[in-house]
């Protein structure tokens, strides 16, 4: 993936301490600005709003993310 793009959150300062997202239409990517070479986390396109949504649940837990899994 190459169309890697930062939250409209991400101001100045800070603006490299975020995360970056890439798309496609099969799966999403996660990364950390400020090591864009390493590891990357990626999603199958249905899940990730799930994950998304769950992680903004005031009662998940990491446990409830296994089920992110393939």
């Amino acid at each position: 993936m190459d169309n890697w793009r930062k939250s409209s959150y991400s101001g100045e300062g800070d603006g490299n301490a975020c995360v970056e997202i890439a798309n496609s239409p099969t799966q999403v990517a996660i990364r950390d600005s400020k090591t864009p070479a390493r590891a990357t986390l990626t999603f199958p396109a249905g899940a990730f709003t799930p994950f998304i949504e769950a992680l903004k649940s005031p009662y998940s837990t990491v446990t409830d993310f296994a089920r992110f899994r393939g």
